[in-house]
């Protein structure tokens, strides 16, 4: 079996998208989606994991291809501008006005990591905190 240089592409593509899919179960799983809304009644779920100062945002497909506001251009040419704003949403909306993000990894087209700083300490484990409404 010939695999060259497409090949090896192809299985670093996959390893990828394993280490990815790996890191992001092990980052956000057990966390309930929130959804947070933008633009024209836009909504993106939003994963919090308040201890190490990350969100998930994630989009859906549909939405991506015929959304709110594209008005027939390319998704990609507003992807970062749309889900920066929903995560810069969440946290005024969850009281961490205070909070500034300072970094970004997208994983795809659905899926966008923000790293946040905030001036106050990191909340201990079990404490009340603000929450917006998930999915029905």
């Amino acid at each position: 079996m010939r695999t060259g240089l497409w090949g090896l592409a192809l299985v670093g593509v996959a390893a990828a998208g394993c280490t990815e899919f790996s890191y992001l179960s092990k980052t956000y799983v057990g966390l309930p989606a929130q959804v947070v809304t933008i633009g024209c009644n836009d909504p993106y779920e939003v994963f919090d994991q308040r201890q190490q100062r990350k969100v998930l945002i994630v989009s859906n497909g549909l939405r991506e291809v015929a959304g709110c506001g594209l008005d027939g251009r390319d998704p990609a040419l507003t992807r970062r501008r749309r889900f920066s704003e929903a995560a810069e949403t969440y946290l005024r909306e969850t009281a961490r006005e205070t909070c500034t993000i300072i970094g970004e990894t997208v994983f795809t087209d659905l899926q966008t990591e923000f790293v946040y700083r905030c001036a106050e300490p990191v909340e201990k484990p079990g404490t009340k905190v603000p929450r917006l409404p998930g999915r029905y």
